[in-house]
């Protein structure tokens, strides 16, 4: 009995050992693998790697659990499924051609006790097509808005759009709709409102999608704006003067091109011997009833714009004698010139007052000089004549008549 029992301990212990042996090997081999995302119509790569092998099996398995391949043989007879490399510790397979109905989990799958299994998801994914780029309106005019929709059709997963005018990245509005097999139709609508400097800018619409890069449509804006207009002097060069002429260009530049251009002089009357001729005015032997503001109208299908010219004739420039002052000089020029004097009030009232100053003085000496020199005057007239009856008779009795002239005399006080 003794030795029955001793051998049945032996037998026991024989198994465990075995049995810890095999499963520390189990426990020592790792068997793993990687999701893979494939573009659909190209090749995935499908990886059943394991560390510390002990000569196990390795075999593949399909989403429907079909065996693709056991070790180095494809039991499945699709071709697609082709071997890259087997060894004992890496079984690698490729798949061709991928379509929507090879997406799934792919099962890596290692014959220890329990078996071991590795999972690797194959996304499939499916590029949109050629983005639509439409428009509401093929020509805008300036100020108004416009809208633009780009679309991406029949994309896994779905496709995200965005958009860019010239440099600047600009927010549309998308919307999402959902197909069959998990496919996705994207539109997304740019409203903006545009200006004259928009005219020939690129508006970009840009496909973010795993399965492409540099996926993307342009259009190019067509802005319809009213003219830009500019007066140019063509001549004179310098300051406009009486008896010279003037010629002047009105440059106009629009979408569509100005299809008409008007000259006119603001709140007068244009000079009747002035000549138009299409853009250009000529007036010739200026003079100052000349002055005032000339404008030059332009339009088109879109609206009119102008632009003026404010015409000032100088004086007649004229030769004077060298100045003797730097002063003199100056004011001779500015008269030459012929433009406004500034008066000096200052200099303008001292002299007035030097003048009623010295009018005064004047009056004074004179008042009195006559004041000094003025006397009475007394005549002593014949005696007698203030008893005569009448005048004969006073001339005859008057004491020494006209001969005695030397007796009447004058007494000066």
């Amino acid at each position: 009995m003794a030795i029955s029992g001793l051998g049945s301990h032996s037998i026991s212990l024989f198994f465990y050992v075995i049995f810890a042996t095999f499963l520390h090997k189990a426990q020592g081999q790792n068997l793993v693998t990687n999701n893979v995302s494939v573009v659909e119509g190209e090749t995935a790569i499908i990886s059943c790697r394991v560390k510390n092998n002990d000569d196990s099996v390795i075999q593949l398995l399909n989403p429907n659990r079909q065996t693709i391949y056991f070790r180095d043989v494809r039991p499945l007879k699709d071709s697609r499924f082709q071997l890259v490399n087997f060894s004992d510790n890496e079984l690698l397979v490729s798949l061709s051609n991928v379509s929507l109905s090879d997406e799934g989990r792919y099962v890596c799958q290692l014959y220890t006790d329990p078996p071991q299994e590795a999972y690797a998801d194959i996304t499939v994914l499916v590029p949109p097509g050629n983005p639509i780029l439409e428009s509401r309106e093929e020509i805008v005019s300036e100020g108004n808005e416009t809208e633009i929709t780009c679309t991406a059709m029949g994309s896994k997963p779905a496709s995200t759009i965005k958009w860019i005018k010239g440099d600047q990245p600009l927010q549309g509005e998308a919307t999402v709709e959902e197909l069959y097999d998990r496919m996705f139709t994207v539109t997304s609508r740019l409203r903006l409102t545009v200006s004259k400097e928009d005219d020939g800018v690129a508006v970009i619409c840009i496909i973010d999608h795993p399965a492409v890069k540099d996926f993307q449509a342009q259009k190019y804006l067509e802005v319809q704006y009213k003219p830009e207009v500019q007066i140019v002097v063509e001549f004179p060069e310098g300051l406009t003067r009486e008896g010279e002429n003037l010629e002047l260009t009105c440059k106009a530049k629009g979408k569509p091109q100005p299809h008409q251009i008007n000259w006119l002089k603001v709140d007068d009357d244009f000079p009747s011997h002035a000549v138009i001729t299409g853009s250009d005015l000529f007036i010739e032997n200026l003079n100052k009833s000349y002055n005032g503001t000339y404008r030059c109208v332009a339009s088109n299908l879109v609206g009119e714009a102008y632009d003026d010219y404010i015409l000032y004739v100088y004086d007649v420039l004229t030769t004077t004698p060298p100045p003797t002052t730097t002063t003199i000089n100056a004011f001779q020029d500015s008269r030459a010139d012929g433009a406004p004097q500034k008066i000096d009030h200052a200099v303008i009232g001292g002299i007035v007052a030097v003048v009623v100053f010295a009018m005064l003085c004047l009056l004074i000496v004179l008042g009195r000089y006559f004041a000094r020199h003025k006397g009475t005057y007394f005549t002593h007239e014949a005696k007698g004549a203030d008893d005569a009856a009448d005048a004969d008779t006073a001339i005859i009795n008057a004491e020494g008549g006209h001969n005695n002239s030397d007796d009447k005399k004058e007494y000066y006080i």
